[in-house]
């Protein structure tokens, strides 16, 4: 069981939330086209279960039609139930304790949280996730992981766009990087990824709440995007003039059928693809300037 916390703001333990809970057939890829869209108009949090999904949304953003533009849920693939609560208050802290496991990644790198006994792997990332995006558990951070425990990383440059928890970030500094840029527009995002460098001792990231914009004059090595398909046909280009000569950029938080379309914006910044990790639909792609 996994839990992915989004787009959150300092005010929200008193906030009153509307909790959904689906049940959903079959789990896979159902599952997190739904969590996808529901995402995209407004839900914050979600935690996965052995039968699909629950979510929330603050009442405040919330309204008895709000599921009318989810589309999965009129898909006749897939059988989708579900039902409807209001809630008071969540301790999200307490949420995400019960339920963050901790991961091993390729029995090298680990992933988990202060309170877990610490494994016997070469990469120990201890990090709180709190509000942020980037566990290890989700396909996209678990491949990423994987993409960077294979790429020689010793006195590289890099970038971290949309880092979420910093945990790719920190792994990057692990892996002997020379310097790297953690970059997150979510405030949340960038709070706990400063407070995650803290945590495992890292003292070669920087971290800056912003977008693609404070790209401008910065080079790197390697950039790793872990966000979704839009933002990165958008930013793509930015990406690529970010790079350094020979550079590599790491692209993840699609799936699988939009690999094409993700290539051919890398096509037009010169970027060449080399090689990508598929897991349950979603995909991830390292490309070479």
């Amino acid at each position: 069981m996994s839990y992915i916390f989004k787009n959150k703001n300092s005010s929200m333990s008193n906030t009153k939330y509307i909790g959904y809970y689906f049940k959903v057939s079959p789990i896979q890829p159902a599952t997190e086209i739904l969590i996808a869209e529901l995402g995209y108009i407004g839900f914050e949090s979600f935690v996965e279960t052995e039968n699909g999904v629950n979510a929330f949304i603050q009442k405040d953003e919330w309204n008895e039609d709000i599921l009318e533009e989810v589309y999965v849920l009129s898909s006749g693939e897939f059988d989708i139930q579900y039902t409807v609560e209001e809630i008071e208050q969540i301790n999200w802290n307490i949420e995400w304790e019960k339920n963050f496991n901790p991961i091993i990644v390729d029995d090298v790198c680990s992933v988990r949280a202060p309170f877990h006994e610490k494994p016997n792997t070469e990469y120990d990332i201890v990090i709180e996730p709190k509000m942020s995006f980037g566990t290890g558990h989700h396909e996209t951070t678990h491949m990423m992981i994987q993409h960077l425990l294979k790429e020689d990383l010793k006195d590289k440059t890099v970038l971290d766009m949309g880092c979420g928890t910093g945990i790719l970030a920190i792994l990057a500094e692990m892996r002997g990087a020379a310097s790297i840029d953690a970059i997150d527009i979510d405030n949340w995002c960038y709070l706990n990824t400063v407070e995650n460098i803290e945590r495992n001792d890292c003292t070669k990231i920087t971290a800056y709440e912003g977008d693609v914009s404070l790209l401008k004059e910065r080079k790197y090595n390697v950039v790793i995007a872990n966000i979704n398909r839009n933002i990165l046909l958008d930013d793509i280009q930015a990406y690529a003039k970010s790079l350094k000569p020979n550079g590599i950029l790491f692209v993840s938080g699609f799936y699988k059928e939009d690999l094409s379309m993700i290539t051919e914006e890398c096509k037009k910044n010169d970027l060449k693809i080399r090689e990508h990790i598929s897991r349950n639909n979603w995909i991830a792609v390292s490309y070479a300037l």
